[in-house]
Formats: C-alpha cells, sequence, structure tokens
C-alpha cells in the first residue's frame, strides 16, 4: 500500500509514519518546509513533500498514486488553513482511495454528541483567545469536517480524546457519539491515536464514520466492556490478512 501522511512532521503525523512503516506501507510524507527536519529519523525510508498542507498543487503531487491518505487538520491562523487542506485532499485524491482524518472530540457530524461541562467551557475559552490572538481558528476545523461528511468519498474522520504521551497500550476502543460511558475517562496514547488512524486505512466498518476514540485500557472501558489483551501487532496483521484474504482463516493464518 502507498500512503500520504498530510501534516507528517507533527508528533500524531510522525506516530503515524512509523506504524505505517512498521506495515511495509511505501509512505510520502506532506509538511511546511520549515519543519522537514523533524522527519530527518525517517531519511532513506520515505518521500518528503515540503510545502503547507493547504497548496493545492502540494497535495495534488503528493497524493498522485496513493491507495490512502492520512491527513492531521490543523487550524492554524485565520486563513482557512485546516478547511483548504481537506479540501485540497477531497478534490486530489485518487478515486476510491481510503482518506482518514483526525481531530478533536469537538467535531460532531449529526448533532447527537453530549459533551461534559469541561469541554464546553473549555472549546468555548480556548477557541476565543487563540481567534483573538489569530493563532488558531477552531471554526475552519468544523468547516474543515463539514465538508469531509458531505463527501461521497471513502472517508474517515476520527475524534481523538485528550492525547498523553507514553508506551501504546494497543488499539482505542470507539464509540459513534462522545456522552458514551465507555469514553468518559477522555484519555489515549498519542501513538495508539495514530495506531487507529492507519488501522482504519484497512478496516470498511469506518467508512463514513465518525469514531470518537478512548484508551482500551482506561477506566471506563474495562468498567463496561470484559477486558482483553490489546492487539499486539502480530495479531494486527493476521486481522488484516484474513480481511483481504478470507481463506487465510481456513489456512490456519
Amino acid at each position: 500500500m502507498k500512503v500520504c501522511i498530510v501534516g507528517a512532521s507533527g508528533k500524531l503525523g510522525q506516530y503515524m509514519v512509523q506504524h505505517a512503516l512498521d506495515r511495509g506501507y511505501e509512505v510520502i510524507g506532506v509538511c511546511r518546509e520549515r519543519s522537514v527536519g523533524k522527519l530527518a529519523r525517517f531519511a532513506g525510508r520515505i518521500t518528503v513533500v515540503p510545502g503547507d498542507t493547504c497548496d493545492r498543487d502540494v497535495i495534488r503531487d503528493a497524493v498522485a498514486g496513493c491507495d490512502g491518505v492520512l491527513t492531521v487538520l490543523v487550524p492554524w491562523g485565520m486563513n482557512h488553513y485546516a478547511s483548504g487542506t481537506a479540501q485540497a485532499v477531497l478534490d486530489s485524491a485518487e478515486p476510491g482511495a481510503r482518506l482518514v482524518f483526525s481531530c478533536g472530540w469537538h467535531i460532531t457530524r449529526d448533532g447527537k454528541d453530549v459533551y461534559p461541562k469541561k469541554l464546553l467551557w473549555f472549546v468555548k475559552i480556548f477557541g476565543t483567545v487563540a481567534r483573538l490572538l489569530r493563532l488558531v481558528d477552531l471554526d475552519d476545523q468544523v468547516e474543515a469536517t463539514r465538508r469531509i461528511f458531505a463527501s461521497d468519498t471513502r472517508w474517515t474522520v476520527v475524534r481523538g480524546s485528550d492525547l498523553e504521551e507514553g508506551e501504546s497500550q494497543g488499539l482505542p476502543v470507539w464509540s459513534e457519539h462522545v456522552g458514551d460511558p465507555v469514553l468518559a475517562s477522555n484519555h489515549t496514547r498519542r501513538t495508539d491515536f495514530a495506531l487507529f488512524m492507519v488501522e482504519a486505512l484497512t478496516d470498511e466498518t469506518l467508512v463514513q464514520q465518525a469514531p470518537a476514540i478512548v484508551s482500551r485500557t482506561s477506566a471506563s472501558v474495562l468498567a463496561k466492556r470484559p477486558p482483553r489483551p490489546a492487539a499486539n501487532a502480530r495479531e494486527l496483521s493476521a486481522r488484516r490478512r484474513r480481511r483481504s484474504d478470507p481463506q487465510a482463516a481456513v489456512r490456519g493464518e
């Protein structure tokens, strides 16, 4: 599989690069020119396309021939960076390509999400201050996802809970709506957010879904679902083989 990672130089992007390489994927990484140095540890293993992720020419060249595109939707500044990036990906990706986008819980697809007051206040205060300082425009991220939801492409929008660093706890658990008690713990390891993004490329059940995710080892998950071992890399690989080759299970693979 050939995949393009838009926003590859950020923390989430670098984790996605590593997960994609671990699966043997060919990786094209897009990042702003001043951030290219952050990808030095992947030198010789990925192709880096420097440029703004909202630049349509940059995105067109980067996604050409790609089976999947992983996009970090970052609402930098006040110049429609997130919506410009999303639109460029939607317009330029190969027909039938899997498009997976990242954002936070504050994004809603159908208005049925139920948010804790703490999150609502944070979004309101942070969004107002960041807009006044002209640093971040959360409204533009909302516009970006609105365009994705309206698209007939094979998209997935992954909505992450609060992120933290640390070793992987396995593939996160997801729910269709924020407010589901299983999500109450509200934390996910950043590497596992990236793992979910990469795994979504081959998970047909996530096409045109907006999963809200949480750590599979969080208290809210363990309280609502029977605990089971986190899937390791070998198990995930076996699942992918079974999806792509139904006879693999018969052969015991």
